[in-house]
């Protein structure tokens, strides 16, 4: 059975974003050395974690443990443990076992740090998350919601240069059953009502009442997002924005 390597480095606007690169297996041979490594990091009062799963081959029940066992404290002290990158079998195993429940999991590096940053109100795309920034909450796992309609576009109108006149009714398009929609159009409406989300978060939402409960893959997901250029948290804005 092979081991474990693991490698620790700090990224983030602010540098208070544990990265642990990991690689091989996390079993029970290995997993004490994956929880030496998370204690040590939250000692150092380190709570913003993520762990890189792109080079691990396989997790046990044992593995799963260490990250489970360890995210109550980690969330009570303000932080998030995210996963990246897992590959296809590592994967099939977490959502198997129900651990997506429980364990937030991104689809990669940098959207876990955009998350983080963006929970402590920063700026992480330049121009495109300004307008999200303002409103973010401070917690971790707390989806950023967009600004209110302002009163222009809301149909409050001006006389000239005086004082505002009474709104008028603002013209509501009737919208589509989204249950019954194409499962491109679906995932562009789940985009338009958050543009944070991510391949997994949008999976998630699709088998919701909302979307008629439709059961999706990951793999699906992410592959019919890069079709449309949506990949991306960027183009996500984007395409939001341009709504």
């Amino acid at each position: 059975m092979e081991g474990i390597q693991i490698s620790l480095s700090k990224v983030g606007a602010r540098r208070d974003i544990a990265l642990f690169r990991v690689k091989g297996y996390i079993d029970t041979q290995t997993c004490s050395e994956m929880l030496r490594e998370m204690t040590a990091v939250l000692k150092q009062g380190m709570f913003h974690i993520i762990i890189d799963m792109g080079q691990v081959n396989y997790v046990s029940s044992a593995g799963w443990g260490v990250f489970v066992g360890e995210i109550k404290g980690i969330r009570e002290n303000g932080g998030d443990l995210k996963l990246v990158q897992m590959m296809l079998e590592v994967y099939d195993v977490f959502e198997m076992l129900e651990f997506h429940r429980i364990l937030e999991c991104n689809d990669s590096i940098e959207e876990a740090i955009d998350d983080f940053d963006l929970s402590i109100g920063l700026d992480v795309t330049k121009s495109v998350l300004q307008t999200f920034s303002a409103h973010a909450s401070g917690f971790p796992g707390v989806a950023v919601t967009p600004p209110p309609v302002s009163s222009a576009r809301a149909g409050v109108m001006r006389d000239g240069d005086g004082p505002r006149t009474k709104p008028r009714p603002a013209f509501t398009k009737p919208r589509a059953l989204e249950h019954t929609l194409p499962f491109t159009e679906k995932i562009k409406a789940i985009i338009i009502g958050n543009p944070a989300l991510s391949a997994w978060k949008i999976r998630q939402e699709l088998n919701t009442e909302r979307f008629g409960h439709m059961k999706v893959g990951w793999w699906k997901v992410y592959q019919t997002l890069r079709t449309l250029n949506l990949a991306t948290k960027e183009q996500r804005f984007r395409f939001y924005r341009s709504r």
